[in-house]
Order: C-alpha cells, then sequence, then structure tokens
C-alpha cells in the first residue's frame, strides 16, 4: 500500500507493505507502512525529522497513526534494550525485581540521566510484570531476530 505524500508529514524514506513483517499481526494489521521523513509540527524555518507509523482502517488512513521525534524512537529502542537486559536476570527476584530497588540503570544522554525503573507506581506490578515477562519471553525470537539485525546495521555503520 502506497503511503500517502499529501498529508503533513513529508516522507521521504519509507517501508511501505509493512503488514507483511508487523510481528505477531503480521497480515493481519492496520499498520500499513514505515516513514521517515519531514515532522508534521514544523514550522516556517524549522524542520524536524519523525518517524511515522501509518495506519489504515480499510477506507482511510487513521487518525491514530503514530509520529515520533527520531530520538524518541531511539530513547525508546533504549529502553526496549535495558528492559530486556534486566528480564534475562529476573528470575532471581520474587516478583521479578527487587522492590528495594526499582531502578534498573540510568542511560546518560545530554549530560543528565534516563532512568530506567520497575514502575512501582502500577499497584498491580507484580501481576502485571509477570505477564511483561512471559510475553518478552513468548516473542523472544521475533525480537531477538530484529535486534540482530539493528546490531549488525550498527555494527557495519560503525558503532
Amino acid at each position: 500500500m502506497k503511503i500517502p505524500t499529501t498529508l503533513k508529514h513529508k516522507p521521504v524514506v519509507v517501508s511501505e507493505n509493512y503488514e507483511k513483517v508487523d510481528g505477531r499481526m503480521a497480515g493481519n494489521t492496520d499498520a500499513k507502512g514505515l516513514s521517515l521523513g519531514l515532522a508534521q509540527w514544523n514550522d516556517r524555518g524549522k524542520v524536524d525529522i519523525s518517524a511515522k507509523v501509518w495506519r489504515y482502517t480499510g477506507e482511510k488512513w487513521s487518525r491514530q497513526s503514530e509520529e515520533l521525534p527520531l530520538h524518541r524512537v531511539l530513547d525508546l529502542s533504549i529502553l526496549i534494550c535495558r528492559s530486556l537486559e534486566h528480564f534475562r536476570e529476573a528470575y532471581r527476584y520474587e516478583n521479578l525485581y527487587d522492590p528495594e530497588q526499582p531502578v534498573i540503570d540510568r542511560v546518560g544522554l545530554q549530560g543528565d540521566a534516563m532512568t530506567v525503573s520497575v514502575c512501582t507506581d502500577n499497584e498491580r506490578i507484580n501481576e502485571d510484570i509477570k505477564l511483561f515477562s512471559q510475553a518478552l519471553s513468548d516473542d523472544d525470537e521475533m525480537i531477538g531476530e530484529r535486534l540482530r539485525t539493528l546490531s549488525k546495521i550498527l555494527k557495519d555503520m560503525g558503532y
């Protein structure tokens, strides 16, 4: 499916037909494409790049399509990786985390740090964290394939 070019987000690099590889939802998803392009929130004289997931309802492009600045996409990737690392060793804790030390990591960024922690404000955290851990386990092969691909591309780029 062709990604529209007449809307506010202006695609520059696209992955059309994303519905064929959209994880567990492949073949049965409304996420039809991904793009990197000029952000819809750009003002005159200011140009930001964003990543966008294009969703299509079957009749029209959905207002639920998501657009994120590139640094947030990368920050989410960091959050995913630190979470995966935590859950590799989480079995050591009765509730899959240490309630006395819920901070998983502090990742240095821009002269400060992004804190990665278990959400102890969630009143059902002990139940939800087990469901989360099981879902990570169930999707391990699919996530691993994407991480290996990303790792290879980053190495090829010199990172």
